[in-house]
């Protein structure tokens, strides 16, 4: 992708800002630098996996505007990618998401004249939206004429942009000087890519997967509802490599919300909830961290989606109780929450 750039609006997916952390851990001797993804035309790094799984199949005659039909299951990055990739080439695109959409996310998807799917039960037998979503995807596929599925849960093409664009880049912009990579994980497209492309090339990168608490990837050790849309998984994805990740930090919904507190509060960068879970995974492993080193913090997408929700006092306190907000934003940037918050709300 990165040697053929598509053209118009397409062509500004990737080459996004890498920029130094000078306020978010002035406690330790190690460098911060953070890949901004908000900064991709769709608002996230979502936009890369998506032309990466649709460009090719469009350049090929394998998708053909007027009758190809795109289906997709997505929590909304992904399908705001899609989405507007097939505005540009005139496919028909279908979404099927569920009923904790944003209303944002739905209005930004329709203006690309997206058709919405929302599947309002969660599957009886897990509790979770996913599978429910998946197997509407599959119902459409059988029905649809012309239909392709990206799949961005198993389609070998999402890690691939990931090892041939996002971790190019950010070895690029760093010389090669890269300590530690922090990588929420949810399809583990990104993770397994930046992996790959860390081991082709024998750099001494600790890899840190970011899980969420209560997410079945990396053997989280507590089970229970997630409410951070893209971070973690109720289902654990066909592209999921256990030894991409040299190390998992597994982050609550309530680290999350600090951590992106913590991040405009210090930086004034407005970020998402996957944001926050790695900015938090940073602080749970800075002690550690040796003096010197180089990390880098691959930050998904803009905060703008977000709120109402992490960014809401109201939100916070309906899901997590009448707790003190800047306790929780933990302006000292200790490595771990309130005893007593994490008692209360260990998800």
């Amino acid at each position: 992708m990165a040697a053929d750039r598509p053209k118009g609006i397409l062509s500004t997916v990737g080459d996004t800002p890498l920029v130094e952390l000078e306020r978010i851990a002035p406690h330790h001797d190690f460098r911060v630098h953070a890949k901004i993804e908000r900064f991709n035309p769709g608002g996230s790094i979502k936009d890369r996996s998506a032309l990466g799984m649709l460009l090719e199949r469009i350049r090929s005659g394998a998708l053909v505007p007027g009758t190809s039909t795109v289906v997709e299951s997505s929590s909304g990055n992904l399908a705001i990618g899609l989405a507007q990739i097939c505005c540009y080439y005139g496919l028909r695109f279908i979404c099927v998401v569920d009923a904790r959409t944003t209303e944002q996310n739905l209005a930004i998807l329709r203006a690309y004249r997206a058709e919405v799917e929302i599947v309002t039960e969660p599957d009886p037998a897990t509790g979770e939206y996913l599978p429910a979503r998946l197997r509407r995807v599959a119902e459409l596929a059988a029905t649809v004429p012309h239909a392709y599925v990206p799949d961005q849960y198993a389609n070998p093409r999402n890690p691939r942009t990931h090892r041939e664009t996002t971790m190019r880049e950010i070895d690029r912009a760093m010389g090669g000087d890269v300590d530690y990579l922090f990588v929420a994980a949810g399809t583990t497209g990104t993770l397994g890519g930046c992996a790959a492309y860390i081991r082709e090339r024998g750099m001494a990168t600790t890899v840190v997967a970011v899980d969420a608490v209560g997410s079945v990837l990396f053997d989280s050790p507590v089970s229970c509802p997630r409410l951070i849309p893209g971070h973690g998984a109720s289902v654990a994805p066909a592209l999921l490599d256990r030894t991409a990740a040299d190390r998992v930090v597994h982050i609550s919904d309530l680290e999350s919300v600090a951590g992106c507190r913590r991040l405009v509060r210090r930086e004034a960068i407005l970020a998402g909830g996957s944001s926050g879970a790695v900015v938090a995974a940073l602080g749970k492993l800075a002690p550690e961290i040796p003096a010197g080193a180089s990390c880098v913090l691959i930050l998904p997408d803009g905060g703008d989606r977000y709120l109402d929700t992490v960014y809401s006092d109201a939100w916070v306190r309906r899901h997590f109780g009448d707790i003190d907000l800047d306790t929780v934003i933990d302006p000292d940037f200790e490595p771990d929450l309130d005893p007593d918050i994490k008692e209360t709300v260990p998800c």
